[in-house]
């Protein structure tokens, strides 16, 4: 009888990878291999405060009841057909989401790269269609620092050359201004212009905040002009700022939404173009597509979402916990915090480059049990899932204090 294979220890595992992974992340030296709530544990058994979330994808937390609950039961029944059969639960799924964002159509996809493709493919046909601009000349304006995804067509609008060395050559058509920057946006908009596409909050940059009125002046320029507004709420929607969306701080309506990470409440991947029934009523059968776009299990736990955010108890509490994430990081500004932009649960925090980079500080928070993620320099994100308490804030704000005194 043979003796059942030892299990690997965190070490081995990380030194597994190095041979048969391609080496497109730098990950911190923790393997996780079970999560509850806002917590995980790696192969040893330390638990470690989960305040990334996923990127976002994990706004309810790991495991959350309701959304394993709908998970279990939907693979009882029925997980794939593709989008050549219709499904029992794609429509409850789509007419849910568009009520949540006020809007009238959805587009399902699966990962968040796929909703912004989407999303341009679909400004485009608008553009001729609609607009009349002629024939390939349609352009997108963007904003600098923007990040919408890692494909081809992406990255070739972004300004991170860390995306964007090696990959060429770019897609054109896209126009880049400064983000946080009306005037330059009303100059880059001309007749040729299909859409507008911003984050209403940078996450990738490090949770870059604009100035009050700026998504206004987005919506009103835009109507003026005669161009799509497409707000990407990947990161920011979803719950994560205190509002359902981050556009609703503003009161905007976009004319098409781009969602993704929470939508599959960490189970599976799901992502929808959500619009105007007179912006997505533009593509025809064969024009776009997705073979898992839209499958069984992904509409079932997408409605399980919905659901949880309909009673605005998740939105309650980003913004009531936000005030204690806020509150805790002023307290350490001058003290190895050189500044911080927060709203609900997310904050983008920059560290005095003399005591560390992002990542070392990532480091030394995970030696204390908390883990986060770093961005450009000396930044670093925190963004707990919802679910979080308000002990377990201020103990992952007494770890980042330990560490600075440090």
């Amino acid at each position: 009888m043979t003796a059942p294979a030892r299990a690997r220890t965190s070490a081995e595992l990380i030194e597994a990878e190095g041979p048969v992974l391609a080496h497109n992340y730098h990950p911190l030296p923790v393997v996780v291999a079970r999560a509850e709530g806002t917590w995980v544990e790696d192969v040893e058994g330390r638990r470690y405060l989960d305040m990334l979330a996923g990127y976002s994808a994990l706004n309810f937390g790991h495991r959350h009841p309701a959304l394993i609950e709908a998970a279990h039961r939907q693979l009882d029944r029925l997980t794939l057909t593709s989008r050549a059969f219709h499904n029992d639960r794609l429509a409850e799924f789509a007419e849910r989401l568009a009520e949540l964002t006020g809007l009238d159509m959805v587009l399902p996809m699966n990962t968040g790269a796929e909703a912004v493709e989407s999303g341009i493919k679909v400004a485009r046909k608008w553009a001729y269609d609609v607009k009349g601009v002629p024939a390939d000349l349609a352009t997108i304006v963007v904003a600098a620092d923007n990040f919408h995804g890692r494909t081809t067509t992406i990255v070739s609008f972004s300004t991170d050359e860390t995306a964007r060395a090696g990959f060429g050559p770019f897609t054109p058509g896209f126009r880049i201004v400064p983000y946080n920057d009306l005037a330059a946006l009303e100059a880059a908009v001309d007749e040729t212009t299909a859409a507008v596409l911003i984050e209403p909050i940078q996450g990738e940059a490090g949770v870059l905040i604009p100035d009050d009125g700026y998504l206004t002046g987005v919506r009103e320029l835009t109507r003026r002009k005669g161009c799509l507004f497409i707000a990407d709420e990947i990161q920011s929607g979803l719950g994560r700022t205190g509002r359902t969306l981050a556009v609703d701080h503003e009161d905007v309506v976009p004319d098409m939404l781009l969602l993704g990470k929470a939508l599959g409440g960490g189970i599976v991947p799901v992502s929808a173009v959500v619009a105007r029934r007179e912006v997505l009523g533009v593509l025809h059968p064969g024009e776009h597509g997705s073979t898992f776009g839209g499958n069984p299990l992904a509409a079932a736990v997408g409605t399980a979402v919905v659901e949880l955010l309909e009673s605005g108890d998740f939105q309650r509490r980003a913004t009531e916990l936000g005030v204690v994430l806020r509150d805790g990081l002023a307290e350490l500004v001058g003290r190895g915090v050189v500044g911080f932009r927060s709203r609900g649960l997310w904050a983008g925090v920059d560290v005095d480059p003399a005591i560390g980079t992002g990542r070392e500080i990532g480091e030394r928070l995970m030696r204390e049990g908390v883990l986060v993620k770093d961005t450009h320099g000396s930044t670093i994100r925190l963004a707990p899932p919802l679910t979080v308490t308000a002990e377990e804030l201020r103990s992952a704000l007494g770890s980042l204090e330990k560490v600075l005194a440090a």
